[in-house]
């Protein structure tokens, strides 16, 4: 068993959207211990939110796996930068694209220079969030409201409908939402509604592009250590994170990383429309 670090963490605090370099302790995204097999051999991955946390351990898993990798970020250039020396140090091609998905053209603009750069997309990672945490409902601003929507849902509609016509049968679309959809926490109230709607919108997308042999999942993760925690919860949130998950702590970018390579997969051919759990034992029913 993995030794990963447990709660008490020592507070700290950065500004949104965070540093994974910044990080203590620092979190495994796979760097020195994730080993490829060829499960991705030769596909072109588009991942948002893959400068740090769970985008970086899947673009770090799928170009070990033997697949060229777009990623898509913020503007946090110096943890994108990183993930991309690791996916080229893997051996593959990788295109880095910073901008604010919140923004609709920036949504066209990912899928265009994708396809440009590699002529299709093979797999779709809508991984990139925002939240914060909030003690009323009086706190939590229109502007707020509107944001958390449109970078969290709204901008994987759009990237969805960019994408979809240059994936061919066969194709998979990998949406991360999270334990937050079925069990909200009240402070993260438009975050949860986000991953709500992200778990019923992945649903729906399935049925939709079926007839085109295109699979359509989605990731729960639970607590995981990324760059996302610190930037945006209370420093009590922080030293206690995980630790109410049955295996006592939260879990590392790495160890959600292997479902993401399932999934976009030719062994899950038949797996679409699912939702898939990562959450140190909290159930998802």
């Amino acid at each position: 068993m993995t030794d990963y670090p447990r709660p008490p963490f020592a507070p700290q605090t950065q500004s949104v959207p965070g540093s994974q370099k910044k990080m203590d302790p620092y979190p495994d995204c796979g760097e020195q211990s994730y080993k490829g097999s060829g499960r991705l051999a030769n596909k072109i991955a588009l991942i948002t939110g893959a400068d740090s946390g769970i985008g970086r351990a899947v673009a770090i898993a799928f170009a070990r796996e033997g697949a060229d990798v777009a990623i898509a970020y913020l503007d946090e250039h110096d943890d994108a930068k990183e993930t991309a020396r690791w996916v080229e140090e893997a051996g593959r091609q990788c295109l880095l694209l910073p901008g604010d998905i919140a923004q609709k053209s920036v949504c066209q603009e990912l899928v265009d220079k994708t396809v440009e750069q590699f002529g299709r997309i093979d797999v779709l990672v809508n991984n990139a969030a925002f939240q914060m945490s909030h003690e009323t409902l009086e706190e939590i601003s229109d502007e707020e409201w509107v944001k958390t929507f449109d970078i969290n849902i709204t901008a994987m509609f759009r990237i969805c409908k960019a994408a979809v016509p240059h994936m061919q049968a066969g194709s998979s679309i990998i949406n991360t939402t999270s334990v937050n959809s079925d069990m909200p926490k009240p402070t993260l109230m438009p975050y949860a509604a986000t991953k709500g709607a992200i778990a019923n919108f992945t649903g729906g997308l399935a049925q939709l592009l079926g007839s085109k042999g295109i699979r359509v999942n989605s990731v729960a993760p639970g607590p995981i250590w990324t760059p996302l925690i610190v930037a945006t919860m209370t420093d009590e949130d922080v030293q206690n994170f995980g630790a109410e998950t049955p295996l006592g702590r939260p879990g590392q970018p790495v160890e959600v990383a292997p479902i993401y390579v399932l999934l976009a997969s030719d062994e899950a051919s038949y797996i679409s429309g699912s939702r898939y759990a990562v959450t140190g034992g909290k159930p998802i029913l």
